[in-house]
């Protein structure tokens, strides 16, 4: 009886504790400081999917608080465009905004209004990256060169190769854009060995919002391409 009566109160405190957490978990924007939402905005794709995502998210706490579902006035557009609020249970409420890849390079403008009206504007440039010149199905032990579009003179990016072997230590520079090429030297392809390689590239940009509240914000913006093919000597 008493482990009967126990498990009930452990029970009782457990659904609770999830009551608790789901509401602390999604505010009301009437409920906080304006001057302290911060700004989480996430833009990513790639080639393989052909899809972009854009979820932006305002949480009041810092970048680890509550997210906030946003009241009259308060707002967000994307591109001109109004948002609507959507949730989840693992991440809260978010706004978010899908499209084909294809249409989405280029730059953007997202404006978050707050409960007082007051506007904050972010822009960025999203790549949406190709290969001008197709890697051939099998390459040569010399050195590589990517001729890329979709990116600027002087970009960085990160470039990742893999091997299937044990031995192989792989590649992984930061590298930047000259002249519209991408160059992977014949030393460095000696760390590859010989057969099917996975060639990964990313343009991926971390900063802070341009403009925000007091709490501040990060913007993460990311697209990729995947190739395969062998390398012989």
């Amino acid at each position: 009886m008493k482990r009967l009566v126990f498990l009930i109160l452990m029970s009782t405190m457990f659904i609770c504790s999830c009551t608790n957490n789901d509401t602390v978990s999604n505010k009301s924007s009437k409920d906080v400081d304006a001057w302290n939402i911060y700004f989480r905005y996430r833009v990513w794709g790639d080639e393989e999917s052909g899809i972009v995502t854009a979820k932006l998210q305002y949480l009041f706490g810092g970048e680890n608080g509550s997210s906030l579902a946003l009241d009259e006035p308060g707002k967000v557009t994307f591109d001109g465009e109004p948002v609507e609020a959507d949730s989840s249970a693992f991440e809260g409420a978010y706004y978010e905004v899908i499209s084909a890849a294809e249409d989405f390079a280029g730059r953007h403008t997202i404006v978050f209004t707050d409960m007082n009206g007051r506007e904050y504007k972010e822009e960025f440039d999203f790549p949406v990256i190709t290969l001008k010149t197709p890697l051939p199905e099998t390459v040569r032990r010399k050195d590589l060169l990517l001729e890329v579009a979709g990116l600027k003179e002087n970009d960085h990016v990160r470039l990742l190769l893999t091997d299937t072997s044990f031995y192989g230590r792989g590649i992984e520079k930061i590298d930047t854009v000259r002249g519209g090429k991408i160059r992977i030297s014949k030393t460095e392809l000696e760390n590859l060995e010989n057969g099917p390689i996975l060639l990964e590239l990313f343009r991926e940009v971390e900063r802070e919002p341009e403009e925000s509240t007091d709490a501040g914000g990060h913007v993460s913006v990311s697209y990729g391409l995947k190739r395969e093919f062998m390398l012989e000597d």
